[in-house]
């Protein structure tokens, strides 16, 4: 049983205070009315989600309570009368809204099932059909919302609860001033990422119990189809148009009717692939003064076109005409791979693939002064596990190591020279200041080992790497002409400690990708 309908964090909800002072208790009865049965969660906002019970209509309920209530908790308390005005299957139906200014709380239905947050981390990455389907009734919400003026502003995996019976239902509503219904609709292609992929694009504030998309070196993220393998190339499209604000945004009814289109075709098992162009691409039903890339790619579709037609008009004439050379009659027309301008045959582009790595191809460097007494450690950043990993010890002072080293790292013999496209980090927690080094040769598993080690080894970028905005990090910048074998994940800054003094983190893993 999960009810959480928790969603992004706000600056606002973070300066909110909670109190024990007149916190709940199972059993009381709130508004002479609703008891309180079980406490669920504590959400993002720092409100309790509970399950209770309305003693006058006996059903069951969730009570989502803040202490204290007042001007704390008035935009949890508008949202909420606001939302109760939209009645809509896919929207959670709003029972009433209450301010005991030592409390402030929110009565709602109660949905047996879980959050899409919460699916995803127990069930993994869903299948295309299966995310469409979620989106499509988001979106379908959202239209409602709009519908009447309204925005929603807390479109996310928290906030989508998936019923017992798959019903879809959209939660907490948590807009103000600053959101927008572009937002919305943008985050439902962050719920398509998200479902496609069990990763979330989307900054948030503080620390989020969401694992941050993979991104490129200038923080965008990568498209689903990098990710995992079996994600139509539409629906990638589709996503990533999505989340590109230099694409103009639909409307949230326009949105609908596209998944809608897409919803029926997983139904009747047909190919996403011949979908066709973007249809709400081609409306125009977005204010946003950012041109979109629909146009451009139809131009190319049409260029296309006429050069096929043109080859045509060319065969067809030299058979009318008996020019071709006898053989031609013979020769065989079937597609075959370009050749480049030497008149060699070039061969498709290669798509990059996760290395296996196992446990003695890695060691930790530990710029000297260090006690490398963590040095086992090394083998868990490359388990496949995410829940173990190397931490380094907590460091006072000052966030580059106490100002005692350079820095600290991970580095990877692969055995032999190969060709990369990237490097995946996971760490505990964003904040981490790190490179990917490439050398020649490891100079020996020592302090002196590590001090040439460091003094030889170079940079995949002449810039100074920039803090990691996420946990999940992808770091390319390997020359496609080059091969390398020996691979160093450094890092020379760390983040505040989760503990709350000093500065630490963990690598939690390390993919290396290749061809």
């Amino acid at each position: 049983m999960t009810q959480v309908g928790e969603g992004h964090e706000t600056a606002a909800d973070e300066a909110g205070p909670v109190l024990t002072f007149g916190a709940p208790t199972a059993g009381e009865i709130l508004a002479e009315r609703y008891q309180l049965e079980e406490h669920v969660n504590n959400d993002s906002a720092g409100r309790q989600v509970w399950r209770g019970i309305d003693v006058i209509l006996r059903r069951s309920v969730a009570v989502v309570l803040r202490h204290p209530g007042g001007d704390s908790a008035t935009e949890m308390l508008q949202a909420a009368v606001a939302a109760s005005r939209v009645i809509h299957p896919n929207l959670v139906g709003v029972y009433d809204a209450i301010d005991e200014d030592q409390r402030a709380y929110v009565v709602r239905e109660w949905v047996d099932g879980e959050s899409l947050r919460d699916l995803i981390a127990t069930e993994g990455p869903l299948d295309p059909a299966r995310a469409i389907s979620i989106a499509h009734s988001v979106a379908d919400a959202l239209t409602a919302v709009h519908a009447t003026g309204m925005v929603h502003g807390n479109v996310h995996p928290g906030s989508i609860l998936i019923a017992d019976d798959n019903r879809v239902v959209l939660a907490d509503a948590r807009a103000d001033s600053s959101d927008t219904v572009e937002g919305d609709v943008r985050a439902v292609g962050g719920i398509l990422y998200f479902a496609l992929t069990g990763h979330w694009p989307h900054a948030e504030v503080g620390n989020s119990a969401l694992t941050d998309a993979n991104r490129d070196n200038v923080g965008n993220p990568a498209a689903p189809r990098q990710i995992r393998a079996g994600v139509p190339a539409y629906l990638d499209d589709l996503t990533m148009d999505l989340l590109d604000r230099r694409v103009a945004a639909p409307a949230s009814d326009a949105l609908t009717a596209e998944l809608g289109r897409l919803d029926a075709a997983a139904a009747e098992d047909d190919e996403y692939e011949d979908a066709g162009p973007l249809r709400f691409m081609q409306s125009g039903g977005s204010s946003s003064s950012e041109p979109s890339r629909s146009a451009p790619k139809i131009m190319i579709g049409v260029g296309a076109l006429i050069v096929i037609a043109i080859i045509g008009l060319v065969f067809g004439i030299r058979a009318i005409t008996g020019t071709s050379s006898d053989n031609t009659a013979g020769a065989d027309t079937s597609a075959t791979t370009p050749a480049g301008d030497d008149g060699e045959a070039v061969a498709p582009p290669a798509i990059p693939e996760k290395l296996k790595i196992t446990g003695d191809m890695v060691r930790l460097v530990d710029a000297p002064p260090g006690s490398r007494t963590d040095a086992d450690e090394a083998k868990l950043t490359v388990d496949g596990d995410k829940n173990t990993g190397w931490s380094t010890q907590t460091f006072r002072g000052a966030p580059n190591f106490g100002n005692t080293k350079e820095g600290m790292g991970i580095l990877i013999n692969l055995g032999e020279p190969r060709a990369l496209s990237d490097v995946r980090v996971t760490t505990s927690v964003p904040g981490v200041t790190m490179d990917v080094r490439t050398g020649s040769s490891d100079p020996g598993d020592s302090s002196n080992g590590d001090k040439k080690l460091l003094k030889d080894y170079k940079s995949l970028s002449d810039e100074k790497p920039e803090k990691t905005t996420g946990t999940d990090s992808i770091i390319n910048g390997f020359d496609p002409n080059a091969k390398y074998q020996y691979v160093l994940v450094f890092l020379t800054s760390l983040p505040p400690s989760e503990e709350g003094s000093g500065y630490k983190v963990s690598v939690n893993e390390i993919e290396v990708y290749g061809y």
